[in-house]
């Protein structure tokens, strides 16, 4: 199943995509949008013309377990995707996902605005290749 998974920030709105067999994580292009609610139309054409069956959206976790401070808005922000897109939402923990992607991105020598207009959906990759981990051992989920 193709599965859309979402970096929700502020500024800034990573997405990435993987195929159909579930193995391949690619990041698509980061929206660059402040309003909720243009993020969530966004998300749901882009989910659309990716023929997704599924969207994930990280949730912002605490090192203890704890859910963030920005938990709230990301829960706000499902239940909005949920019914402008009409497809099932997943929240996942997105812990140290932009620590990983920054070291992606270091790795691959990507700096400056480069790294600036990648970072978020490279980061929307690592939560998805952490989600079809799980999934590849929890296949009734």
């Amino acid at each position: 199943m193709k599965i859309l998974a979402v970096d929700y920030g502020d500024a800034r709105t990573g997405l990435a995509i993987c195929d159909e067999s579930e193995l391949l994580a690619t990041p698509l292009p980061q929206l660059n949008e402040k309003s909720m609610n243009k993020v969530v139309a966004l998300i749901a054409q882009a989910a659309a013309e990716q023929k997704a069956a599924r969207i994930l959206i990280g949730l912002p976790m605490n090192m203890d377990g704890t859910e963030g401070a920005r938990a709230g808005k990301s829960r706000r922000l499902a239940g909005k995707v949920e019914e402008a897109a009409g497809l099932p939402v997943v929240l996942w923990d997105e812990r140290r996902t932009t620590v990983t992607a920054a070291g992606i991105l270091s790795e691959n020598g990507v700096f400056g605005q480069k790294r600036k207009d990648r970072l978020d959906s490279v980061s929307a990759a690592v939560i998805l290749e952490g989600y079809l981990a799980w999934r590849k051992h929890h296949p009734e989920d």
